[in-house]
């Protein structure tokens, strides 16, 4: 396993350990002295691919434990979708609160860069920097869509696949 999987799969590990997570996500890396905050774009989608691996591998998930319904009698349906339910919305629930902590931590640097261009206009490292920080923000902001899409999805396929052995709090 590379340094960058071990880093990325003890950062879901510290995110599932602490549902509460308010914060900017923040776990000590695999790598020294490392910690991952919401400064280095690339590794926060690298993270976000890699908490998403269960809505990635639904269908499968879904094929491997619940039953066809020639099948459904030998199996407890009704206790694996909700099972995994549960898992779907503790995986959404926890990207949602990294992503939208992120959001703000970026969000009040772009305010304090702003502040810094209006008392010296002239500064283009202050601008520069300030570019920067609000095409990082776009970024995350997109992940909130990317995050919509990907959780429809997996419910979907969910909702088709176990209706008929469990219906979710939501949908009743």
């Amino acid at each position: 396993m590379s340094r960058t999987t071990v880093f990325v799969v003890n950062v879901i590990q510290a995110v599932f350990r602490h549902p509460q997570l308010t914060g900017p996500l923040q776990s000590t890396m695999a790598a020294p002295g490392g910690v991952l905050n919401c400064e280095d774009i690339s590794m926060f989608q690298e993270v976000l691919k890699v908490m998403r691996n269960i809505d990635d591998r639904i269908v499968h998930a879904l094929n491997t434990t619940v039953p066809t319904a020639s099948f459904s009698g030998k199996v407890g349906a009704t206790q694996t979708c909700k099972e995994l339910y549960e898992s779907l919305m503790e995986a959404h629930l926890s990207r949602d609160k990294a992503i939208k902590s992120c959001i703000t931590e970026t969000s009040a640097v772009v305010g304090q860069l702003r502040e810094k261009r209006a008392k010296d206009s002239d500064n283009l490292s202050v601008i520069k920097q300030l570019r920067k920080e609000q095409t990082k923000l776009k970024l995350m902001q997109s992940e909130l869509s990317v995050e919509e899409v990907v959780n429809d999805r997996s419910l979907k396929i969910f909702s088709e696949r176990c209706r008929v052995h469990y219906i979710p709090p939501k949908l009743k």
